[in-house]
Formats: C-alpha cells, structure tokens, sequence
C-alpha cells in the first residue's frame, strides 16, 4: 500500500474525529472539499441560503440528461432547489482534488437518493476558485446515469 493510500484509509476510519470531510487527505484538500460538502448540505436540507454561500451565481452549471446539456447559472441552480416533500442527498466519495494556487478541481463519482433510494449516480466535476482566503465554487458539471453500482 502507498502512502497516500494508507492516509486515505486513515482519514476515513478517523474522519468522525477530525472537522473536515472524512474523505480529504490533506488541509489544503479538505479546504476545497467543504464548500462542495457545504453545497449537498445546504441541498439536504433544501437551505437556499446556505448553498448560495458556497458558489459565485454568475459561475456556470451543465448537467448531461439522457444526452442533452441543460445549462443555467450556479445562482439558477439554486433557485431551483426548492423545499419539496422528498429527502434529498448528493453523497460523495473517492473525490480527486488538484489544485494550482487559487484554482482547484474535484472529480468525484456521486449517487444522489430521494428518499434513501439511489435515484441516479455519475460524475461531479466541480472547478473553485479561491477568493480573499476562501473557496467558492465557480462551475458544477455532472452526468447521469440510471444504473448504479451497490454499495456506494
């Protein structure tokens, strides 16, 4: 096993000890990561204000459904996440960061569930940038797909 590999495992069998999210292997990772972790949250619980904090409005979203684009604005996006009867949940894992000074990316595959049951998974690929010292989330692209593996 590699290093990196045995910090991963760490971090996750330790994550409920540590204040960042329990996949992130590194501070700067982490720091990336929690606006992104902050944004399904703010989701979860149908928290427009909460997910706004996270995101620049004007920053892009594309989502792939059944092979068309649909295109709106981060702010769009949230004004879309109303407070409905359903329980909703965007759950992470495995997430890639890269970063290059005051630009970062995630890659991670996601599932989300309504109501406990995986309704679709696929790919998120979120870009930040970093502003006076924080991370804010500039473009969300994901794909979707039906069949899912178990166990995610």
């Amino acid at each position: 096993m590699n290093a990196r590999l045995i910090a991963t495992a760490a971090t996750v069998f330790l994550g409920g000890l540590a204040a960042t999210p329990s996949f992130a292997v590194t501070k700067d990772e982490a720091a990336v990561l929690a606006p992104v972790q902050a944004m399904f949250d703010g989701m979860a619980k149908y928290d427009q204000e909460a997910m706004r904090a996270t995101v620049q409005p004007e920053g892009s979203v594309a989502l792939l459904r059944k092979g068309k684009v649909v295109r709106m604005t981060l702010g769009e996006f949230v004004d879309h996440i109303k407070p409905g009867k359903d329980k909703i949940q965007e759950r992470i894992h495995d997430p890639m960061v890269r970063i290059d000074g005051d630009l970062a990316m995630v890659w991670t595959p996601y599932e989300f569930l309504i109501n406990g049951e995986v309704k679709h998974c696929g790919t998120d690929l979120v870009h930040l940038v970093r502003m006076d010292g924080r991370w804010f989330i500039a473009g969300i692209a994901d794909n979707s797909r039906d069949e899912c593996p178990a166990g995610h």
